[in-house]
């Protein structure tokens, strides 16, 4: 490449988008691989010659995805390209290679004109606009020089030779007016017809790639020195990256833009792919590679393949995702190209002598990938999937997932989901959907989404008024299309008969008109207009009329976009109306029609799809309609007329007529496995699900062992009910982990535990369904909501009240004796049933507390069970019926241990009064949602409504948790600590009968050591028997205790100021060197190390007495001057013992960004395992005077500041072998802080051992 100069590689800096996926690389075998030997010299004359047989002129040259052909030259031994802007070899005269994918036939095109090296080749083709040009062929070459050419008769129409250096990139507009072409340093721009220069030569150093958007406004270009999009008209410059996502590489295949022009992907080198948003001047950037080659990318619109090294990975366009395989070359590859539809990948390879392999994607990828994109939306693969399946709830949570994914959602995404949402009759979710779409971009589907919605919510005027700026925002191709859509927004809206005529105006036009794929949608349309007015008698001659008009693929894009946006269904809408007509004509007494309609129905069943299910696959499988695709081969024709009956009449629902003449069709020829499918259907219809799976089984059984051939390899087709069971079963295994290990079932009173629970599950209707309605694909997700669904519970929180039934006691609920605590059970269980739950689970009896691995399992298990529960019944024993405002923050229920974790875990909670009445008289589903009780109680317990609603263990901070238990009472001692297990999310295991010391001591022990939490420290009063730094009793924590003074803004610059003068730099950050390094307190073996500082206490006296059996101390402590304190505790100070003060709180010291929230409720409290000891560093660097700045020096001296407030001090006194103990626990000792005379060595670090 003469004249170019390497640069080094650069990208954009940019957020990376889209998660590293590395699967496993697929065995995908080349359908077809290509190498060309020379066959013509360059002596030969320099004509444009082709040999392309069938193929139609202008197909023969590859420009991306528009052409359906792939096109490459090969150099004698060498490299091979092929592609958008396809390179090619001249320089010994050989023939060129081109595939059609259509019929996978070779022939021969052979273009000499250009001399030496280097040839760029493509052709024009809009197939994206619905129409088809082909006529012109670029060529660009190292003579300086780009010529057009014409496709049909193979000569030269216009030669363009003002380039600087050699042709480096040619590309065409998709409308085939513009041609613009790249050199060393230029870009230039001419018309095709004319060939005048459009516009004077655009300035881009080392530029190698160029490419059209789709609408040929913008204009791409790519070079050693970033990329570049031009404005077409004005060839003023967009955007420029300005140095940044530069190519490594002359490698081809660089740009491609997304359907809609909105994005740009630029291929890098590094193995990533730039993702440029046009509209908002931002990037992503795709690491698609982990090798570090150059990479090329391609787009059909729905999905991006993209090589690097000697791979190609496939990724959605819409969600960014990576989807199919890996597919792996032996060798690097050099370009990359797709067919139109992109189910056919070419593959140019570097290093085995110029080979072209060819790929069939439908191997990796789902169909709906290739099918032509729908007018006005666009979908990712998997959720469109979801939605033609008329799975709105799933298509729901795909969107949203793409919307969460997405830095910045596509317009489209949105619109969707809002019509999704809207499906869902989500009104006002919708329109704001809507609204979002309509900010990011005004597009026609954005407003059809928003007039939907509007419509749905009951604005008629708006829907329709909003629908009239769809025509400001589209492509003039798109205006009759948009018309009919507005013609079924005004039949949805009531006016029907108004649409009726317009659309039978449009049918009649499309006819007079010539336009057979118009006429086609509007009859269709209108036959199901017709249809949903219950007018069936015109709907057959409509939909036979279409019939014979049908495209030649079987489908109709506009009619998938409609069932869309609208939710109408055209699949088997012709069986429909020829049922309701029939039905008519019997009632009206119309025998001899009646039956010759019914002979037409009998006949369509016969196994072939009506015209509707041919152009719209993939409805959800029902029993009116699961094997009904499947054809009748040559069965006899007795048995062949029973089976088409028997499916008539489960079309209908008659399962009973149904099931005898599918019996009767079995006894005719029982080899016939569709006797057996069309029992299985009726019986399936019937709900006698049993007898259903046994006929599905031996359909399977006749199929396997049939003599016929095209029998046997339709088993295929078929999933064993063993298969579907199978993963029911590892579904319903993975669930019941999460659920309480007892339940009882409400409809027989009886306790079920994992296993009976199974077998009940097993046993049911839901069981059956799943196993019938998956006979052909495994629909996974469906599976895990209806088992979930099915093994949903509701808990009961309550407070004990005498003799409770135990799980001893209980075989039945309803046969109980009658006591207040079993009516309570019965009731709770009664309240289950009419909510419409099938499952409940009280503490009392579903618990088997002889057993202590279940007990233990379930004390730790119990606030995940609530929290994963449907919902949760409180019941309040003493709260009199009718209930008051203030009745249940007075209730005993909310002064119990237990009760705590069971009003914050539930999503959904119901609370009673003593009569099972709702509670006020709030009839709601979910009490967590109303505001005057949850007011109520967000008053009561001083914690903010959003927490009580919306509780998770890391959304309140530990302290605020202890304060909320210390005022609640047990009934067991070491409840206090087992009944806040899950709140605190602890690990320790439950074992009664340690005390309450030892329990309290192990979760507390727990907090500190797993969250470096120092508050827990902050208490006064009984020291408990665990360690001498925890209270005996969890009530200390409703104190509140002393709360470090504020230092901040003007009052803290006036202390740094002071200190400034006083305290060098050295001192200073020694002081703050010290402290930094302190690690996180932990526990071992009920011992504290503590990080704290100390003060020694050199002189220690009575004062006098201070009250009854208290002292008054003064002690004398370095660095602090004197402080005095009392306490009961006898210290003797005439006997020689170290005393010392520690101050723990060393997130306050350290300032903000460490700072423990002492006065705060929200402080998290996740887990923070620091692996820090005693003798260990931090993660903060500690400074030193000779590096430090001016700004460091002002931070120590902040931390210099707050040790001069007042701070609370623990009195610690040393042990026999240097351990220590708290004493004097009973107040807080407060220290007016560290004197003004401070010094490093008065202030010392240190982490001490307490027992």
């Amino acid at each position: 490449m003469a004249g170019r100069k390497a640069k080094a590689n650069s990208h954009p800096e940019v957020i990376p988008a889209v998660p590293k996926r590395s699967p496993s690389p697929a065995k995908v075998t080349p359908i077809l691989e290509i190498t060309a030997e020379p066959k013509l010299r360059r002596s030969e004359p320099a004509t444009l010659m082709s040999r392309l047989g069938t193929t139609k002129a202008g197909q023969s040259l590859s420009s991306g995805i528009l052409t359906p052909t792939v096109a490459a030259r090969v150099m004698r031994g060498g490299v091979l390209r092929g592609g958008s802007g396809t390179r090619a070899s001249s320089e010994t005269g050989e023939w060129a290679y081109t595939l059609n994918l259509d019929n996978l036939k070779t022939q021969d095109l052979f273009m000499s004109t250009h001399n030496e090296e280097d040839l760029y080749l493509a052709s024009t083709h809009i197939e994206l606009r619905g129409m088809f040009d082909g006529r012109w062929i670029v060529s660009g070459d190292n003579e300086k020089k780009a010529i057009v050419w014409d496709a049909a008769t193979h000569k030269q129409v216009h030669e363009f030779a003002d380039h600087a250096s050699e042709v480096y990139g040619v590309d065409i507009s998709s409308d085939s007016t513009t041609i613009a072409s790249v050199d060393a340093s230029t870009i230039q721009i001419f018309s095709t017809t004319s060939g005048d220069r459009l516009l004077p030569p655009l300035s881009h150093d080392n530029v190698c790639g160029v490419k059209f958007s789709p609408d040929g406004s913008r204009l791409a270009t790519t070079s050693w020195d970033g990329f570049r999009i031009y404005n077409t008209h004005n060839g003023e410059i967009l955007f420029d990256s300005g140095g940044k996502g530069s190519v490594g590489s002359w490698q081809d295949s660089l740009l491609a833009w997304s359907r809609d022009g909105q994005t740009l992907f630029v291929a890098t080198s590094g193995g990533k792919i730039i993702c440029f948003n046009v509209a908002e001047s931002s990037s992503s950037e795709w690491s698609m590679h982990e090798t570090q080659s150059q990479t090329s990318v391609v787009t059909n619109g729905k999905f991006i393949a993209c090589s690097g090294g000697s791979s190609v990975l496939l990724w959605d366009c819409i969600s960014h995702r990576q989807i199919g395989s890996i597919i792996p070359h032996t060798s690097e590859i050099d370009c990359v190209a797709l067919s139109p539809s992109g189910r056919y990948l070419a593959c140019g390879l570097k290093l085995q002598g110029g080979k072209i392999s060819i790929h069939d994607l439908g191997d990796v990828l789902p169909p709906e990938y290739f099918y032509p994109c729908f007018p006005l939306i666009q979908v990712s693969g998997e959720t469109l999937k979801s939605w033609t399946q008329d799975d709105p709830t799933n298509t729901e949570i795909l969107l949203s997932e793409e919307i969460t994914s997405a830095s910045s959602p596509s317009h489209y995404v949105l619109a969707n989901r809002a019509l999704i949402r809207a499906r869902l009759t989500h009104w006002e979710p919708a329109i704001e959907d809507a609204k979002e779409s309509l900010r990011a971009q005004p597009s026609p589907i954005g407003h059809i989404a928003m007039a939907v919605a509007l419509l749905g919510k009951g604005d008629r005027v708006g829907a329709l008024c909003t629908f009239d700026l769809v025509f400001h925002d589209c492509e003039p191709r798109d205006n009759r299309f948009l018309l009919l859509l507005k013609l079924i927004l005004v039949f949805e809206s009531g006016d029907q008969e108004e649409a009726l005529t317009r659309v039978e105006y449009l049918v009649t036009r499309a006819k007079n008109d010539d336009d057979d794929d118009a006429t086609y949608l509007y009859t269709w349309v209108l036959g199901a207009m017709y249809a949903k007015k219950e007018n069936y008698e015109p709907v057959m001659p409509l939909l036979e009329r279409a019939m014979n008009l049908a495209p030649s693929d079987k489908r109709c894009l506009p009619l998938k976009t409609i069932s869309l946006i609208f939710g109408w269904s055209f699949n088997g809408l012709d069986i429909v109306a020829q049922q309701r007509q029939c039905e008519s004509f019997h009632t009206e007494g119309r025998t001899a029609e009646a039956v010759e309609v019914l002979l037409n129905i009998l006949r369509h069943q016969s196994g072939k799809r009506s015209g509707a299910g041919q152009l719209l696959s993939g409805s959800q499988i029902s029993p009116k309609n699961a094997y009904s695709d499947v054809p009748l081969l040559n069965p006899p024709s007795a048995a062949s007329l029973l089976i088409k009956r028997s499916r008539a009449q489960a079309a209908k629902g008659s399962w009973d007529s149904a099931l005898q003449d599918a019996n009767d069709a079995v006894k005719a020829d029982f080899s016939c496995p569709w006797g057996y499918e069309a029992k299985c259907v009726a019986l399936h219809g019937a709900k006698r699900y049993a007898e259903a799976i046994e006929a599905f089984k031996f359909m399977l059984q006749v199929i396997e062992q049939s003599h016929d051939p095209a029998v046997r390899r339709l088993r295929k087709n078929y999933i064993s009910p063993d298969e579907t069971v199978a993963r029911i079963n590892s579904t319903v295994i993975e669930i019941l982990k999460s659920c309480p290990l007892v339940v009882i079932d409400v409809n027989t009173g009886r306790l079920c535990n994992g296993s009976e629970w199974r077998r009940v599950f097993e046993a049911s209707s839901t069981f059956a369904d799943l196993v019938l309605s998956m006979t052909k694909e495994l629909d996974v997700e469906r599976i895990r909501r209806e088992v979930a669904f099915f093994f949903r519970y509701v808990m009961l929180s309550h407070v004990w009240q005498g003799k409770e039934p135990l799980f001893q006691d209980v075989e039945c609920v309803w046969d109980l004796p009658d006591t207040a605590s079993n009516k309570k059970l019965r009731d709770f269980c009664k309240e289950t049933r009419r909510l419409g739950y099938n499952w409940a689970w009280s503490d009392t009896c579903c618990i088997d507390q002889n057993t202590s691995t279940i007990l233990n399992q379930s004390l730790t298990s119990m606030y995940k069970w609530y929290a994963d529960s449907a919902a949760t019944l409180v019941f309040l024993t003493g709260v009199a019926h009718p209930s008051k405002p203030g009745d249940l923050t007075r209730s005993v229920w909310m002064t119990r241990g237990w009760t705590l974790q069971e009003l914050l875990a539930p999503k959904v909670i119901l609370f009673y009064d003593s009569e099972w009445k709702p509670y006020l008289g709030d009839p709601g589903p979910n009490h967590k949602q109303s505001q005057g009780i949850m007011q109520e109680l967000a008053a009561a317990i001083e914690i903010s409504l959003g927490t009580i609603v919306k509780f998770s263990p890391d959304n309140l901070g530990v302290r605020a948790k202890l304060r909320l238990a210390s005022t609640r009472k047990v009934t067991r001692e070491e409840d206090v600590a087992y009944s806040l297990i899950g709140i605190f999310k602890s690990d320790i295991r439950p074992h009664y009968g340690e005390g309450a010391d030892d329990a309290l001591g192990h979760l507390l022990e727990e907090i500190v050591a797993r969250s470096g939490e120092d508050t827990v420290l902050a208490w006064s009063g009984q020291s408990s028997s665990y360690n001498s730094c925890l209270p005996a009793s969890i009530s200390i924590y409703s104190q509140t205790p002393h709360i470090p003074p504020l230092l901040e803004g003007e009052e803290m610059d006036i202390c740094v100021t002071e200190l400034r003068g006083n305290l060098s730099q050295q001192v200073a950050l020694g002081i703050y060197n010290q402290i930094s390094l302190l690690p996180p307190a932990r526990f071992a073996a009920r011992r504290l190390h503590l990080p704290c500082i100390v003060f020694s206490v050199s002189k220690l006296n009575i004062q006098g007495p201070s009250g009854s059996n208290k002292k008054l101390y003064r002690a004398r402590a370095s660095g602090v001057g004197y402080v005095e304190f009392t306490t009961a505790d006898d210290l003797l100070v005439h006997r020689p013992q170290r005393f010392v003060f520690a101050l723990p709180w060393i997130g306050h010291i350290r300032g903000p960004n460490d700072e423990v929230a002492w006065g705060g409720q929200f402080e998290s409290d996740t887990d923070s395992d620091s692996e820090s000891d005693c003798d260990g560093g931090s993660d903060d660097t500690p400074l030193s005077p000779s590096d430090a700045e001016v700004d460091d020096y002002t931070q120590a001296l902040r931390m210099v500041a707050r040790l001069r407030q007042p701070f609370s001090a623990l009195l610690l006194l040393q042990q026999l072998h240097g351990e220590y103990k708290r004493v004097a626990a009973e107040n807080e000792i407060i220290i007016s802080g560290v004197g003004p005379d401070i010094t490093s060595k008065s202030i010392r670090a240190k982490v001490l051992e307490i027992l």
